[in-house]
């Protein structure tokens, strides 16, 4: 493979109804490669090549069954791009636990889930790609978002763990660290949220879900096959 090239390639994306997550199962698409698209609910279209998995990612042993059925079929699983996220948004005194719970489940356990079953499967093959979709809020926190903030900064730093746990067995292990992104959910908010977010940027735009895709690419591509243990900020200039 050179490039953006990942024909032959199985790419597993969780999350992937989202709009970054359909962006991400189409970049890789249209780059050749076969991908699984792993969700509670199969995305709006699912292009060619593609197959629908269902399944909960903070569901321990759910997840290893799924895994166990993928590489049945596809024999292989080249690229984990871990992107299941939820928030319950809230100040810490009125956040419950459920909802603490819930975010921490899904953002941060459902990587491990994944990373967990899969691990045996890349040591085997000496080889692979693992992104994690954190956030910037996970790097600078955000008011309102302890639990949201807290998964993704989890997030970074089991990227860095699995980094160096992995890397004798030549797999990359990276984090992509998205700002503001407009999917259908964000345009959702307030708009006085959406105009402070813009007016972080120095840009003076918010990211399309494409740019937070080929930042995904890149890391799984041959382009960046010394770089492991990174976080690569998508975010317009927002963190700085």
């Amino acid at each position: 493979m050179t490039g953006l090239d990942f024909k032959n390639n199985v790419v597993l994306v969780t999350g992937a109804s989202g709009g970054i997550g359909q962006e991400i199962v189409a970049k890789f698409a249209n780059a050749g490669a076969r991908v699984v698209a792993v969700d509670l609910q199969p995305p709006a279209q699912l292009p060619d090549k593609c197959t629908f998995c269902e399944a909960d990612v903070s569901d321990f042993d759910q997840v290893e069954s799924r895994i166990g059925r993928i590489l049945a079929a596809e024999k292989r699983i080249d690229c984990l791009i871990n992107n299941a996220g939820i928030a319950r948004d809230a100040t810490v005194w009125r956040m419950t636990e459920s909802d603490w719970d819930a975010v921490l489940a899904v953002n941060l356990k459902g990587a491990f889930n994944f990373i967990h079953h899969l691990a045996p499967h890349f040591r085997d093959m000496n080889r692979g790609k693992i992104v994690n979709i954190s956030s910037i809020n996970g790097l600078r926190g955000k008011f309102g978002l302890a639990n949201y903030a807290a998964s993704k900064a989890g997030l970074i730093g089991l990227t860095k763990t699995i980094a160096k746990e992995l890397g004798r067995h030549q797999v990359n292990v990276n984090a992509v660290a998205p700002g503001y992104v407009l999917t259908a959910l964000t345009e959702s908010l307030p708009e006085k949220i959406i105009e402070q977010a813009t007016s972080e940027t120095v840009f003076g735009r918010l990211a399309l879900p494409e740019d937070v895709a080929n930042a995904v690419l890149f890391l799984c591509s041959d382009l960046a096959k010394h770089i492991t243990g990174e976080v690569i900020k998508v975010d317009g200039g927002q963190y700085i």
